[in-house]
């Protein structure tokens, strides 16, 4: 630092205890003098800079610093310590460059100021080149409406599995964010289906118009394997409760064998069979034929394709039968055995066949 102590005689009694005046005005001329020669500087010079400037930079005035934080986001050597300090201030005309392009603020502080600071914050630090997974988890988590459509339209974002989920569930009241994370490439099949089901007609057909062939293609496979959640069933019972039911359990990652289990154990035949064909993607009123006839290979069958346990599969097998009839034990062992020996791909060839039979 001789070069600045020369340019500014005293610097060392302002750095300690100067008015605040000749703080802003040695600030001020540090920053000048570093940001000229900032190319050639070597790392051991730019922290000598970073000391000297994080003490004097505060006491500079809003439009001075406003104008060093603006031209650091464009210096890969800029000084680290001065850089999360101007990142840090609640003003966005002097945090919002540096949050937006500076290639040294770091991923740690990026992550603090995304969990304290404001929606101006994020919204500016939603444009970064690139995202790590841990920081988009904070900022869909605390992210305005703006903000997450920013981050989700940001090629250079990654999301974790539950910044996904975040994402899906507030695109299910936003068809523009319905659109942005439909057009990620990263987004997978089944990431897509969970977007889908819980997207209305007329921003699916948006998204379908919009996306890449192949990611037409994928809409196309997704809505055939959810339509059992939405179709309309021409049958003496009521289905649309019971696939309601079962839609807010898949929009909440809760659709399981589980619950399937639960359903057939409470005799509730509306929702065990909306909730299989939502497992298996065989439509409701093909499943409710199968399932009321008068044997009980179609339940087996169902079970084996999907994986479902033998305990579900006997639960379906009484549901079937209803509360007031008591099961033959021999006829809940010969479904045992059966079940056993039937090959899973066997099952899955009998239900691709269900999935092409029309539904009336």
């Amino acid at each position: 630092m001789t070069t600045a102590t020369t340019l500014i005689p005293g610097l060392d009694e302002i750095v300690r205890g100067g008015d605040p005046k000749r703080r802003a005005e040695a600030a001020r001329r540090i920053s000048e003098l570093f940001l000229q020669g900032a190319a050639t500087f070597r790392a051991d010079h730019v922290d000598l800079f970073d000391g000297v400037l994080t003490s004097l930079v505060p006491h500079a005035e809003f439009a001075a610093r406003a104008d060093l934080a603006e031209r650091l986001s464009l210096l890969a050597n800029a000084p680290r310590g001065l850089v999360g300090q101007l990142a840090h201030e609640d003003e966005i005309a002097i945090a919002g460059p540096l949050l937006r392009r500076s290639p040294v603020i770091t991923e740690q502080v990026l992550i603090e100021i995304a969990a304290t600071k404001g929606q101006g914050h994020l919204l500016a630090m939603s444009e970064r080149p690139a995202l790590s997974a841990d920081l988009t988890d904070v900022i869909v988590r605390r992210g305005d409406r703006d903000v997450v459509r920013r981050a989700a339209r940001n090629a250079g974002a990654q999301f974790s599995s539950s910044g996904y989920s975040t994402l899906i569930k507030r695109a299910g009241q936003d068809g523009v964010l319905t659109l942005a994370v439909g057009q990620r490439d990263d987004l997978s099949a089944e990431q897509l289906k969970d977007l889908l089901a819980g997207s209305i007609d007329v921003v699916r057909r948006r998204l379908f118009d919009v996306v890449k062939p192949a990611r037409q293609s994928a809409i196309k496979r997704a809505m055939s394997e959810i339509s059992g959640l939405t179709e309309r069933v021409e049958s003496q019972r009521d289905f649309a409760p019971a696939q309601r039911t079962v839609l807010a359990l898949h929009r909440a990652g809760e659709l399981n064998e589980s619950a399937l289990l639960g359903f057939a154990k409470s005799y509730k035949y509306e929702e065990s069979v909306a909730a299989l064909s939502a497992m298996t993607g065989v439509k409701i009123a093909t499943l409710d034929r199968l399932i009321a006839g008068e044997r009980y290979d179609p339940i087996l069958i169902a079970g084996k394709a999907v994986g479902l346990e033998w305990a579900t599969v006997r639960a379906l097998i009484l549901l079937r039968l209803g509360p007031n009839r008591v099961a033959s034990p021999a006829d809940i062992e010969s479904a045992r055995v059966n079940f056993a020996r039937l090959m899973p791909s066997t099952a899955e060839r009998v239900v691709g066949f269900w999935k092409l039979r029309p539904s009336g």
